[in-house]
């Protein structure tokens, strides 16, 4: 009764708590400009595709085709353009509600181990990875969604739900349309690691082929993804080798590949996923150590209970269970998952924070898991503080650190509708925000031939220091680092 009345005083504080994170990180999606590189780099791609009307090839630039990632994003942030309207709200949205399904599927395999939907759930919302992403145009909560529901579905299927095979196999799908091949790595580490763990070698391929319906999933896999890539690959040939070849070998074997097109590699430590996964999430990654220990403890005891009430053969088969000791399955299996990404991307320095994301259900299932019947000591106090440091990145960008970060307010600074340039390097928020107008000036020749109508041009400050052409322009706005002056004619 006691244990009831406590759930009854705590439950009710956690949905509070969750509702208000949830609903803070959706009234952030208009508060902030895109930020260069990533977000502002995908919110013009996906305006592209609106305004072009090429819903089959992403393009980097009017008539460049992007190779380096499959559509999802953009049809998601572009759907939401051409349904309701060009703005950073519309693009972010869809990746929230992306978030919630996640959130959902979360929900469903909590409760089948009597795990609280509400704990769990703003367990993972307060995790700074998925809260900061939940809410950012990238490629990465596809990813997320995908292998969640892939996840999910598996141990489902796994419990004897069937039919939730086929979902696991759409999920993968999911994955190979917002991120690639990279989907398939991180969930067959994971599963082969833990069938490896619970069955062994030989045992699990048996079990596999009896609980999962690997043949026709694979078949509905395939029809699911291949067309895109047939078709793809036929727009722009060269699609395929570059994705494949480059994108998913090169860039993981070569921190410094020089075949990228889109930008620069990364070249971090190997090993840096996992300082990456504890620091981007912040605060359940802080409760492992213990929380590990008491699901190894926990597991430990059950087995013991099971040695002294079995009697005869089973009693001889607990016993040899509880000589072994360890972890329960389902605790396996959320290791296995949580920790896929981060042995996978050990062997990469080309990697990102965004990276650790796959692995956040898992963490926040598995804390949840550890403390089931438990209260945690101030988990209000604590899940509230994601919030609030959102709240308060809020208030930093918007007191000025977002004009260093976007061109959004240098752009808001023109007072004429004239032509926009920028001298040699141009952002892509500066895309964004001019709507693809903003062009690239390479040379002084050409703008002496500017000089004879007006126009504005955006310069670093020590650019202008060194061009003489751009004397007799007038500045208009500038930031720290860069400024807005109006030349030509006026």
């Amino acid at each position: 009764m006691k244990s009831k009345l406590l759930a009854l005083q705590y439950y009710p504080k956690i949905a509070v708590v969750l509702v208000a994170a949830l609903l803070i990180r959706l009234l952030s999606l208009a508060l902030y400009p895109l930020m260069d590189t990533t977000e502002a780099r995908y919110g013009e791609m996906a305006r592209l595709m609106s305004e072009t009307g090429n819903w089959l090839t992403p393009q980097f630039d009017y008539g460049v085709p992007f190779w380096g990632k499959p559509p999802l994003q953009n049809w998601l942030s572009a759907s939401f353009i051409e349904l309701f309207s060009n703005n950073e709200f519309f693009l972010r949205l869809p990746h929230f509600l992306v978030g919630l399904v996640v959130l959902l599927l979360v929900v469903k395999l909590a409760k089948t181990f009597a795990i609280n939907g509400f704990k769990v759930a703003t367990m993972l919302t307060t995790t700074v990875a998925f809260y900061v992403c939940m809410g950012t145009v990238m490629t990465d909560m596809g990813l997320l969604l995908g292998l969640t529901l892939a996840f999910v579905s598996f141990y489902l299927a796994w419990q004897g739900q069937y039919l939730w095979g086929y979902l696991g196999f759409i999920g993968l799908a999911i994955g190979l349309m917002a991120k690639g091949p990279v989907a398939i790595a991180i969930f067959g580490i994971a599963t082969f690691l833990w069938l490896l763990w619970t069955l062994g070698p030989i045992k699990m391929w048996a079990q596999l082929w009896l609980r999962i319906p690997l043949f026709t999933g694979l078949l509905l896999l395939l029809a699911l993804t291949m067309p895109w890539y047939v078709m793809a690959e036929q727009a722009t040939p060269g699609f395929i080798q570059y994705f494949i070849v480059g994108e998913h070998w090169s860039r993981f074997v070569d921190s410094g590949w020089k075949g990228d097109l889109y930008g620069s590699a990364h070249d971090e430590v190997r090993g840096t996923i996992w300082i990456y996964f504890v620091a981007a999430c912040v605060p359940w990654s802080l409760f492992i150590p213990r929380g590990l220990y008491r699901l190894y403890q926990k597991a430990n005891v059950l087995i013991e209970q099971k040695a002294r009430q079995e009697t005869g053969h089973e009693a001889s088969q607990a016993t040899e269970e509880y000589q072994q000791k360890g972890f329960d399955d389902f605790t396996k299996f959320l290791l296995c998952w949580m920790a896929a990404p981060l042995i996978l991307f050990t062997f990469a320095g080309n990697i990102l924070p965004a990276y650790v994301l796959p692995a956040t259900p898992a963490l926040a299932l598995l804390i949840a898991y550890a403390w089931r019947n438990q209260q945690i000591s101030q988990f209000v106090m604590i899940s509230s503080s994601i919030p609030l440091l959102l709240i308060t990145a809020l208030v930093v960008l918007n007191s000025g650190v977002s004009k260093e970060k976007s061109d959004k307010w240098l752009l808001n600074q023109r007072v004429f509708d004239l032509p926009v340039y920028y001298w040699f390097k141009q952002p892509f928020s500066s895309r964004y925000y001019s709507e693809g107008k903003a062009v690239v000036v390479n040379d002084e020749e050409q703008l002496q031939q500017l000089n004879l109508r007006p126009y504005y041009i955006v310069v670093s400050k020590q650019q202008l220091k060194e061009q003489d052409v751009l004397e007799s322009c007038l500045l208009e706005s500038e930031t720290r680092k860069k400024v807005l002056i109006l030349c030509g004619e006026h």
